[in-house]
């Protein structure tokens, strides 16, 4: 059975140690599934070229962020490498890049709030890789390409970032409702993606408040690979979608 394809927002790092709507649909989203591998592309990990996680053993932990409570940093995520599947991303991305190898880096915060919750046993193993922002989307778009070969032998590929995310915008007074400018680009964005226009690749010039929405590219970036990882016969489907503090999207989408 072919593996899925997802994007993910892994939002705050709190999903890690708080529950609500976002993290139970992750945890039930994890209970159907059981891949032979992940392959996770993070936000959190930005390289000149791409790179992917052969790591022996246990992953170390990262914890890319600061000023959050003290038990956050003490989830410890144990979930194990694998280089022989490692080796397996690497050749299929090689037939549209250079792709490096990294033996040693951990998981980063992108990675392992998400991986928490869907595999909470840590029992499925796991390849890292990273994105390199400054690249197209649709060369982005090419390397999930490559892979989708990989959803034939089980291996669930993930994209984690986010859709909307410019935290200097985000309204902190709690349940905010969500900003209308952030559904408005979000919306455009899926049903671009559905139409299989070649105007999603230029977001940056069709997309409404695309300036607002992605300030940077680092976070949509995840988007792209799992777009082109995703099957050609079928439109994505939202699996999830919500705005924390206003315009911070938590989307899952399934491609």
């Amino acid at each position: 059975m072919r593996s899925p394809a997802l994007f993910l927002a892994h939002g705050s790092p709190m999903l890690a140690i708080e529950d609500n709507a976002y993290t139970a649909f992750l945890g039930k989203l994890g209970e159907g599934i059981r891949p032979q591998a992940v392959v996770l592309f993070t936000a959190h990990w930005m390289t000149r070229q791409p790179t992917v996680s052969a790591v022996e053993g246990t992953y170390d932990m990262i914890y890319d962020f600061s000023g959050f409570p003290r038990e956050l940093y003490e989830v410890v995520y144990p979930a194990r490498g694998s280089v022989e599947w490692a080796e397996r991303v690497r050749e299929h991305l090689s037939s549209v890049t250079d792709v490096a190898i990294d033996q040693t880096r951990g998981l980063d915060h992108g990675s392992w709030v998400l991986l928490c919750r869907l595999f909470p046993k840590a029992d499925i193993p796991v390849v890292q890789a990273s994105v390199v922002p400054w690249s197209t989307p649709k060369q982005l778009f090419q390397l999930g390409e490559a892979l989708r070969p990989l959803r034939d032998e089980g291996v669930m590929i993930i994209g984690s970032g986010g859709t909307v995310h410019n935290l200097m915008a985000l309204r902190w007074e709690g349940h905010a409702e969500a900003e209308s400018w952030a559904a408005a680009f979000d919306d455009w964005l899926l049903r671009e993606s559905a139409a299989r226009s070649e105007d999603v690749f230029h977001y940056e010039e069709k997309a409404p408040y695309a300036k607002q929405a992605v300030p940077t590219p680092e976070h949509l970036a995840p988007y792209w690979i799992a777009y082109g990882a995703g099957d050609r016969d079928q439109a994505p489907r939202v699996l999830f979608r919500e705005y924390q503090y206003g315009s911070l999207s938590l989307m899952a989408v399934s491609f």
